[in-house]
């Protein structure tokens, strides 16, 4: 039997640039691959993939690194990065945006603005578009559209077997289906095409509180603003309405600005598609709490990809999601018990409104058709050394386990940084179908992904 030569993309330990080829987006995870892949190309993938079986290893794919914690050890594994494979295109008049697997959501956001076009974007503009979509995909404009994944129109990807396909409702529907909210177990993704909206701006930002005690005795500013940001997602909220709290920890370290060092806030994400009048009105109970800031107006709708600041560019962190079926009162208390102020090492701690279109499972709708739970909680803080991020899983895991009586079924596969039940993901039909095409395309689990998906039949002893 001949062996095949290694493909020009491959690094290898010790070869040079090895470090920052293996680098995961969160610099507080250490990947140690057997080998690094850096593909130009589709064909380049589909020259790994038949590598990687002849030499009896696995691949894994990633295009920025996100959600890289939960994939454990790599020393079996070819780790293809997508970074090189960027390229975006717009079909205006069809309404459609190619993006390759590298392509992250400030590409594809650009470059459909330019055409009087919004994306499904996430709140991050350095998220890979293919992995967020895979996962799902909760856009600030989900509520009104529904989840990205169910606004694909077709995937290229190459297979266990080598083979590029192009998979849609036609054509390899199976794949298709599985593939939209099935995540990364069916193959290597090169390239996706989403639909897109005639959106040019909407009436978004910001509303702040500082997160300290009020003036009047046993007042609590983080509660109150908490407490009526959650009526107000419970009084039947438009779809086009689309909002989101954080209580934000900042550390008392010198690099930060004298007005946010060492303090915490209550922040509210506010994103309307209707009529500015009509927000104002909704938001009216929220702004009689007098923030200190409000950034809500007219952005265009590119601007979205900034608005919730996350950090853009590499950084060492830890954190979890969960999802919640409900919200009462004494949820919120929860939280500001555990996570307020400075009570565990959580710098941020997020609730999303989720509902709308998200939570309707229509009949052409992928592996996660809809959103079981009501709410999306993520809770996380800075990792810069082992010790810091033990102490964050702590903080997390507490607060996790004390919000247990009001915990979803389902858990939203983007937001698992940590490894899951994979059942835990879609309802059990559609489990067991992802089991079941996993079988067919990859029997022998030659693809890794982040939340496995094992077949029905495992055929080998790998893990």
């Amino acid at each position: 039997m001949s062996v095949l030569a290694p493909p020009a993309t491959i690094l290898l330990p010790g070869d040079p640039g090895w470090d920052d080829a293996r680098q995961a987006w969160n610099l507080a995870v250490d990947q140690h691959p057997a080998a690094v892949a850096r593909p130009a190309s589709a064909a380049d993938v589909a020259d790994v993939i038949r590598f990687a079986r002849e030499h009896g290893l696995r691949v894994a794919a990633q295009g920025t690194g996100h959600n890289a914690a939960p994939l454990g050890l790599l020393n079996d594994t070819i780790l293809v990065k997508t970074a090189a494979m960027r390229q975006v295109s717009v079909d205006p008049a069809a309404r459609i945006a190619r993006a390759e697997a590298g392509a992250v959501w400030r590409d594809v956001v650009e470059a459909a603005a330019r055409h009087g076009l919004a994306a499904l974007a996430g709140s991050s503009p350095d998220v890979g578009v293919v992995g967020y979509t895979i996962g799902g995909g909760m856009s600030w404009l989900g509520r009104a559209y529904g989840l990205s994944a169910n606004n694909v129109e077709a995937i290229e990807v190459v297979t266990a077997g080598g083979r590029l396909v192009r998979a849609d409702a036609c054509t390899e529907p199976d794949l298709f289906w599985a593939l939209r909210g099935g995540g990364g177990s069916f193959g290597v993704v090169t390239a996706i095409e989403l639909r897109l909206f005639p959106i040019t701006g909407v009436y978004a930002g910001l509303l702040w509180w500082p997160a300290e005690p009020g003036s009047e005795p046993g007042s609590d500013r983080a509660a109150e603003v908490l407490q009526a940001w959650r009526e107000l997602t419970q009084c039947g909220l438009p779809e086009e309405f689309t909002t989101s709290a954080r209580l934000m920890n900042f550390p008392p370290v010198p690099d930060l600005p004298d007005h946010l060092r060492g303090r915490s806030f209550v922040v509210i994400d506010v994103i309307h598609l209707g009529e500015p009048a009509e927000a104002d009105r909704l938001l009216a109970p929220l702004r009689a709490l007098r923030p200190v800031t409000d950034t809500v107006q007219m952005i265009p709708t590119k601007a979205l990809s900034h608005l919730h600041m996350d950090p853009e560019g590499p950084v060492a962190g830890a954190g979890d999601g969960l999802m919640l079926a409900s919200l009462p009162a004494e949820a919120i208390e929860t939280i500001i018990r555990v996570a307020g102020g400075h009570a565990g090492r959580l710098l941020g701690v997020e609730l999303r409104q989720i509902g709308g279109e998200m939570k309707r499972a229509r009949p052409r709708n992928g592996a996660l058709a809809a959103v079981e739970a009501e709410y999306a909680l993520f809770a996380g803080g800075a990792a810069p050394f082992p010790q810091a991020a033990a102490a964050v899983a702590r903080s997390v895991a507490a607060l996790r386990a004390a919000l247990s009586p009001w915990t979803a079924r389902q858990m939203y596969l983007n937001f698992a940084e940590t490894g899951r039940d994979p059942s835990c993901f879609w309802t059990p039909q559609a489990y067991d179908r992802l089991r079941r095409i996993k079988a067919e395309v990859d029997p022998d689990e030659l693809i890794r992904s982040n939340h496995p998906i094992p077949p029905h039949q495992i055929n080998h002893p790998h893990q």
